[in-house]
C-alpha cells in the first residue's frame, strides 16, 4: 500500500473514531453513562426483531459467552429483556425495554451532532461532496464494529 492509500485508510479510520467518541460523549450527556459501542451495534441487531443472544453474537462476531455476558449486562442495567420465543421454546427473544429505546434514541442524537460538527466544519458543497462519496463507497449491509 502506498503511503497516501495508507494515509486515507487511517483517516477515515480517525473518522469513525470521531463519530464512536461524539456518540459515546452525547450518551454521557444525556445519563446513558454505562453503555459502550458494542452495547450500541447489539441494539441495532436487537431493534431488528427477533434476536437471539446468539444472534447478537454473530452480528457482531463475538464468541457465545462474550455475547451472554453483554446481554446480561443490558439486561441487568434495564435496557433489554428477553421473553419467550414463540417459534422455539429453548430460546429467549431480546427486547429493548423503554430505557433501550430512549437510548437508542439519544445515540441517534448524539450521531446527527457530530455529523452536524463536521457539516460545519466544511463549506455546503464540501459537505455534500462528502456524503456523496461515503454513499457511492460504502457498501450496504450489517452496522457492525470493525473489529
Amino acid at each position: 500500500m502506498n503511503s497516501p492509500d495508507l494515509h486515507t485508510a487511517a483517516t477515515v479510520l480517525r473518522l469513525a473514531s470521531q463519530l464512536v467518541d461524539g456518540v459515546q460523549d452525547g450518551l454521557a450527556r444525556r445519563g446513558f453513562d454505562d453503555v459502550r459501542p458494542a452495547h450500541g451495534f447489539a441494539f441495532v441487531r436487537i431493534s431488528g426483531g427477533e434476536a437471539t443472544t446468539a444472534d447478537v453474537g454473530a452480528h457482531l462476531g463475538i464468541t457465545k459467552q462474550a455475547a451472554s455476558q453483554l446481554v446480561e449486562h443490558l439486561v441487568q442495567r434495564g435496557y433489554v429483556t428477553r421473553e419467550a420465543d414463540p417459534r422455539d421454546a429453548r430460546a429467549r427473544l431480546l427486547v429493548l425495554t423503554d430505557r433501550g429505546r430512549a437510548c437508542t434514541a439519544a445515540a441517534e442524537d448524539a450521531a446527527a451532532e457530530t455529523v452536524d460538527r463536521w457539516r460545519r466544519q466544511l463549506e455546503p458543497t464540501q459537505f455534500d461532496v462528502l456524503q456523496a462519496a461515503l454513499k457511492a463507497l460504502v457498501a450496504t449491509g450489517r452496522l457492525r464494529p470493525s473489529w
